[in-house]
């Protein structure tokens, strides 16, 4: 097997493996030079999880803080001492980018063209696991401000921080209201700058929860940490999925428990109804966590200020909004949002026929129709990515388990002609509706529906029918590998 990318998904991916598969060989091939992915790549203040990591981290690994959002750097440790603890560290190629992958029915196998110190090479390999997200790592998104070239000031965007970027004593602006802008907002004005004001188009829901869970804290010093993990993952994804079908269901009633949390955060009626107040139902749209209601800290301080407004055009001295006001900025910080890519933007074929993704059907929620032997591995939406993210691992090693069972060589899925089309994800976000093309396709029913629901995804993918709509064709005597 060769796994892309050596983020949570990839070193997740490949512990799976070698549990189910001790007899198989792997590497992990990793475009940058280090362990992390998401959390390698993202370095801007206060860069932290916008889940709590009991469900985020691994089911086979406790994270045993009580801290349950993690910040940046701890992760990133977390998903190292992963790798090193089981060895999957050995088997990571670094530097190494997957421009291509060609599968040959005759030989039944994928050759990748990668790119490694310059270098173009090629790796076989019998089966293909993507694990490298769905966002483009190289471009973020281009959000086309206006005249932003008229700016004196300087200019960031948060996938890219400058490692020297000083901003103590500065005025600066925010562009968003996502989670990265509600993360990186008070992180700037607790750590120095004169102020920082986020200026978003529309408002986003927030909700605060404290840092350090009080229970985790109870249960981590009266029960071994497995106990404790499994503890706090099942409260955890308990309270999760009951807000997130609360939202569903109840939307009216999630409203006001979101607006009465603000209040007691110390929110006024005016900023609530100015700011907080989205025009859509929660969830509709990713909810926002604030962690110890910081946000809303650095606001009572008069360190932050929300603006509600469009912008109207930039200007050298800031940004002109369409309301007339000008924003005074010394630095300006795009948080518009992430470029979403299928597949990490590899070139994909069958057969020498160049397969795009959005043209294919999504079964399981993890492999395309008509391509044989490969997956990708997608998170969930609407709770922790690691969820679905293992929930996929696992059922891949029971596929690979049915082949070898029965001497197969190629598994792929066919699809019906007569599929019910769903959304693949069913969020109004911005970076969701502008890439809508881009995605696979859903369906309504059977291996072709994506559900956004652990509890009914893991009680019946560790179960599912591997043959349901699934063609095998016999192994054949493959040539040997090329090395990797």
């Amino acid at each position: 097997m060769v796994i892309v990318g050596a983020g949570l998904s990839g070193v997740g991916a490949a512990y799976r493996l070698q549990q189910q598969h001790p007899e198989r060989s792997y590497t992990i091939l990793e475009a940058r030079d280090a362990i992390g992915g998401t959390w390698d790549l993202f370095r801007y203040p206060g860069v932290r999880s916008d889940s709590d990591m009991y469900t985020l981290g691994y089911p086979f690994k406790p994270w045993t803080s009580a801290q349950m959002i993690g910040s940046g750097a701890e992760i990133r440790e977390y998903i190292e001492q992963t790798a090193r603890e089981n060895g999957i560290d050995r088997h990571i190629q670094f530097g190494t980018k997957v421009e291509r992958a060609e599968w040959s029915s005759d030989d039944q196998r994928w050759t990748l063209t990668v790119t490694h110190q310059g270098q173009q090479h090629h790796v076989t390999t019998s089966f293909l696991y993507l694990c490298s997200g769905y966002y483009s790592y190289d471009q973020p998104y281009d959000a086309q401000l206006p005249g932003i070239d008229a700016f004196r000031g300087t200019v960031v965007h948060p996938q890219f921080w400058p490692e020297d970027l000083d901003y103590r004593g500065k005025k600066v602006v925010v562009v968003g209201s996502g989670a990265t802008a509600v993360t990186v907002v008070p992180a700037m004005a607790d750590g120095g700058a004169a102020h920082v004001t986020m200026l978003q188009r529309t408002p986003t829901y927030l909700t605060v929860l404290p840092s350090e869970d009080p229970i985790a804290r109870i249960v981590g010093k009266r029960l071994p940490p497995k106990v404790a993990d499994k503890i706090n993952r099942a409260k955890s994804i308990a309270g999760n999925s009951l807000l997130y079908q609360m939202s569903r269901r109840r939307p009216q009633k999630v409203r006001q428990l979101l607006r009465g949390i603000l209040e007691k955060s110390g929110v006024d009626a005016k900023t609530l109804d100015e700011h907080f107040t989205p025009s859509y139902e929660p969830w509709d749209q990713r909810l926002c966590l604030v962690p110890d209601g910081d946000f809303f800290r650095g606001m009572k301080e008069g360190k932050v200020d929300v603006v509600t407004d469009l912008i109207d055009t930039f200007v050298p001295e800031g940004i002109r909004l369409r309301s007339g006001k000008t924003l005074q900025a010394d630095i300006v910080v795009t948080a518009t949002g992430l470029a979403l890519e299928i597949a990490g933007g590899i070139e994909l074929s069958v057969d020498g026929e160049r397969v795009d993704p959005a043209t294919r059907w999504l079964y399981r929620g993890l492999m395309l129709s008509g391509v044989p032997n490969a997956a990708i591995c997608f998170g969930y939406i609407n709770a922790s990515w690691t969820l679905r993210a293992d929930l996929s691992s696992k059922y891949v090693c029971r596929l690979l388990q049915h082949m070898d069972q029965h001497g197969y060589g190629v598994a792929m899925p066919v699809a019906q002609p007569d599929i019910e089309q769903r959304p693949m994800i069913d969020l109004s976000s911005g970076y969701v509706s502008r890439s809508a093309h881009l995605l696979p396709r859903a369906g309504a029913t059977g291996p072709w529906r994506v559900r956004n629901n652990y509890a009914l995804d893991r009680a019946t993918m560790s179960v599912a029918d591997l043959t349901r709509q699934m063609q095998f064709t016999a192994r054949r005597h493959a040539k040997a590998p090329t090395p990797a």
